[in-house]
């Protein structure tokens, strides 16, 4: 399967660049233009050399042919924009331009506007005129204003400007590249939660996406017809057996299966591996094999797994599928990892998707199990936590779906990490499997059997979780929590996780605590959790969801961001300013979802 090229066959969303200039001609225009296309230049070498598309290219830039003095020029903007595939753009200018004449109108695109800090032309009246303009017009867009006076002829980009344009842009390809892709749900409604019921509404006007949806027994009528790759099947069994470190077998011994129906299991995760990526992307090789319809996919860069009960009650678990899936290399060697929600939770799957396409790394789903405070570890184990834990710790622990690679071996700078699948050598993955152990199911909960992964997540990594709830009256809002993962001594983890299910793979997570709201405390942040689940992302990147969810008008309702690192349209300032998190709902419910 030639999986790059299939996967990503549609292209990724261009950064449009807009050099706006003051339409004066006879001195004026004539003496700015170089100044202005540079300023374009400099941004969109910026972008470049700081973002990259999720197959590991450089984003690709495109500037305006010519400074944008007037309707006509910006018009001619518009039509090399739509035809080059550009889904964000950035006004640059160092000067005053007429704004309602130079501005972008396209309601769909995000949309940013830098005005260079300079006293000889004043492009920072330009910036406040046509972010005014924007506000009236319903057309929010973000403004970019350097903090310090630059001279004329400084052609470099200030670290706060650069900041706030990489910040923009990247939130902005995630919008851009979300629309027109699909969530595609496999199965229905997972024990009664609410996240598994797909919200079509919610993903159409929103994210601008659609919603497939295709029955279970898809897998067995794929399994039984032989439509997969029968030579991969071979190849990944393969590397299964010699990657793949089988553990323990928990269930009772009344409970445990024969030797002949773990190895059938084996073989039969691996091949709904096989067919949730197909059904997600598609594979030629189905084509060639003589499954023209199967070959074509759902276009689907997220999905879902019901999996619980109507499938897990008589076949194997989607654990190894949703985990193997999720990581950053499978059989087929390092690539980007798919996105795949446990009990089809849409919802977690949204973030998990945000998260993805905010850093181009793995995601980790989780339930947010349990809160253990201080004092209930000291009593269970006798152990004093210190340091990032001494507030107390969130278990975050699920079945076994987690990306491999939350096992935290891979390295950046000498720390565990995540990284994008291009700086993840061979060796850091086969620590990751080799940190893997994958446990006999239980039978208790998955009667039909099949494989859990287990694995314990390095401590000291900065992670990010996150969660999309649906409110009635209200639609989506967005919790984050930044905080840290935990090693704890080993006798302290294996006591704790053998209070709950220990064939699971467990993240202890210290969210950092403000002392107010729901981050008074730790037990306040697992208090004010909307849901069962959540999303764990590498790095601090509260800022930029919450940058994202400001695009996509959904209000934020918990998080731990520092001020400094929060970045919203312009507009959200003239909905209230002593109170960011209330003008964030009155400012969302007014502009209404980006595609409604």
């Amino acid at each position: 399967m030639t999986e790059a090229n299939n996967r990503f066959q549609s292209g990724f969303p261009k950064i449009g660049i807009r050099p706006t200039i003051d339409g004066r001609r006879k001195g004026v225009r004539e003496s700015l233009e170089q100044q202005t296309m540079n300023m374009a230049i400099a941004t969109a070498e910026l972008l470049s050399a700081n973002l990259r598309y999720p197959n590991g290219e450089p984003v690709e830039c495109v500037i305006a042919d010519t400074c944008i003095g007037g309707v006509a020029e910006a018009a001619a903007c518009a039509d090399k924009f739509a035809k080059a595939g550009v889904g964000v753009s950035i006004t640059v200018t160092p000067c005053w331009c007429y704004g309602t004449e130079t501005m972008d109108m396209d309601p769909s695109i995000p949309k940013a506007v830098w005005g260079f800090n300079g006293t000889e032309r004043p492009g920072a009246v330009y910036l406040a005129a046509v972010l005014s303009g924007y506000a009236q017009k319903g057309l929010p867009a973000f403004g970019i204003y350097g903090e310090h006076v630059q001279d004329a002829g400084d052609t470099s980009i200030p670290y706060d400007v650069k900041d706030k344009l990489i910040g923009f842009a990247r939130a902005g390809l995630v919008v851009a590249y979300m629309r027109g892709k699909s969530y595609l749900s496999m199965g229905s409604v997972s024990m009664g939660i609410a996240g598994s019921i797909v919200n079509d509404a919610f993903f159409q006007e929103y994210l601008g996406m659609r919603t497939e949806y295709i029955d279970m027994s898809e897998f067995v009528r794929r399994m039984e017809e032989n439509i997969y790759d029968g030579a991969e099947f071979e190849k990944a069994l393969t590397w299964v057996k010699e990657n793949c470190i089988e553990g323990p077998d928990n269930n009772p011994d009344r409970l445990q299966t024969s030797r002949e129906r773990k190895d059938r299991d084996w073989e039969t995760v691996v091949k709904m591996t096989q067919i949730a990526r197909d059904l997600m992307v598609g594979n030629p090789r189905l084509a060639e094999l003589g499954f023209g319809e199967e070959a074509m996919g759902h276009n689907a860069i997220v999905s879902g797994f019901q999996g619980q009960r109507q499938w897990t009650d008589h076949f194997p678990n989607g654990d190894f599928m949703e985990a193997m899936l999720n990581s950053s290399f499978d059989w087929n060697g390092i690539r980007a990892p798919y996105i795949v929600a446990t009990e089809n939770d849409s919802l977690n799957g949204v973030v998990m998707l945000f998260g993805y396409l905010l850093t181009n790394t793995a995601q980790i789903f989780a339930d947010v199990r349990t809160y253990w405070s201080p004092e209930s570890v000291e009593r269970v184990t006798g152990h004093k936590l210190t340091g990032e834990a001494a507030g107390g710790l969130l278990h975050l622990i699920n079945s076994g779906p987690a990306a491999l690679d939350g096992t935290g071996q891979q390295t950046k700078d000498g720390k565990p990490a995540l990284k994008p699948f291009w700086e993840i050598s061979d060796e850091e993955a086969q620590r990751c499997l080799d940190a893997t152990s994958w446990r006999p199911a239980s039978v208790e909960y998955f009667r039909g059997g099949g494989y859990s992964s287990d694995f314990l997540t390095k401590g000291g990594m900065p992670m990010t979780m996150s969660r999309i709830n649906l409110v009635k009256g209200i639609g989506p809002v967005l919790q984050i929590a930044e905080g840290y993962s935990v090693e704890l001594p080993d006798q302290v983890h294996d006591t704790l996780d053998k209070r709950t299910d220990s064939t699971w793979p467990t993240t202890w997570f210290a969210p950092i605590v403000t002392g107010e709201g729901a981050f008074k405390s730790v037990y306040e942040v697992m208090n004010n959790w909307g849901a069962n689940h959540g999303s764990i992302s590498y790095g601090h990147i509260g800022g930029d969801l919450i940058t994202l969810a400001s695009m996509l008008r959904i209000p934020v309702n918990m998080h731990n961001v520092p001020e400094d690192r929060q970045f919203r349209p312009r507009a959200w300032g003239l909905f209230g300013t002593a109170d960011p998190e209330s003008a964030d709902y009155r400012a969302c419910h007014n502009f209404g979802p980006l595609y409604k």
